[in-house]
Order: structure tokens, then C-alpha cells, then sequence
């Protein structure tokens, strides 16, 4: 039968790409990101006011090393992706600081490296690229 990891209701599906040069910072800057950016409505239905902390929605984080791909031709690679070895307990400090950053218990996630079958409702649709800052940070990206 088919097992169900994770699930949650309204809130944000982080497909999480980990690349060979991200490091803490990077890591810190998108939990941080992921946490307070402005998607939600408020309650007056005023769009891009609030976010996930803002109004108690959960976060679902999958691993995804495919975000990281690189075309050569018409073949996938992949070696700018962190290798699984690495990437695991990078994923996980990764999770723990978005659970100790807000509520523990409103933060999910997938299987580190299975195969998973995700079911994604794109409300809007909102779909939104983040990548870290590369080199110095602008005080305004942050």
C-alpha cells in the first residue's frame, strides 16, 4: 500500500534544491525567508501581507536535488547538487532551525531521498523561486 508521510492543510510546499556551495548562511537567509515572507492575505483579504507565522500555517519541506540540474544537451546533470551524504544533515539542520525559529509542530517534511508521489494544491497559483544571495548581502534582500 501506498504510505503517507506528510501532510498539511493551508501553508507553503518548500521543494528544497541543496547545491555543492550552499552553505550556513545560505541556509539560515532561507528559513529565514521562508518563515516571513508576505504571501498570504490578511484578514481584510489585503493580498502579500502576511506570512506563514503570521497566520499559524504550516510549512511541507521536500527535498528535491532535481532543482539543482543542469542541462548538458538533452541530459540531466546533477553534480551541482550537494551529494546525498552531505546534503542529508544539511537538509536536517535545515528543518530544525525553521522548527525552533516557529512551531515545531506546524513544520513537515518528505522522506530524505525516496522516491514520493507529492500532491500539491498551487493556490492562486503562487509559486515563488528563492535563491540565497550570492557573495555580499545586500541589506535589502535580507
Amino acid at each position: 500500500g501506498e504510505e503517507q508521510i506528510s501532510s498539511i492543510g493551508r501553508g507553503l510546499c518548500v521543494l528544497l534544491g541543496i547545491s555543492v556551495e550552499d552553505t550556513q548562511r545560505d541556509a539560515d537567509y532561507i528559513v529565514r525567508k521562508i518563515l516571513n515572507l508576505r504571501l498570504f492575505e490578511d484578514e481584510n483579504g489585503r493580498a502579500w501581507s502576511k506570512s506563514v507565522m503570521d497566520r499559524d500555517f504550516e510549512v511541507l519541506c521536500v527535498s528535491q536535488f532535481t532543482l539543482q540540474c543542469i542541462l548538458k544537451g538533452n541530459k540531466p546533470d546533477f553534480h551541482s547538487a550537494m551529494p546525498a551524504e552531505l546534503a542529508q544533515p544539511f537538509y536536517n539542520s535545515i528543518m530544525e532551525n525553521m522548527r525552533s525559529a516557529y512551531k515545531p509542530e506546524l513544520i513537515k517534511d518528505g522522506k530524505f531521498g525516496a522516491y514520493m508521489q507529492v500532491h500539491i494544491q498551487n493556490d492562486g497559483p503562487v509559486t515563488v523561486e528563492l535563491t540565497s544571495p550570492a557573495g555580499p548581502t545586500d541589506p535589502k534582500q535580507v
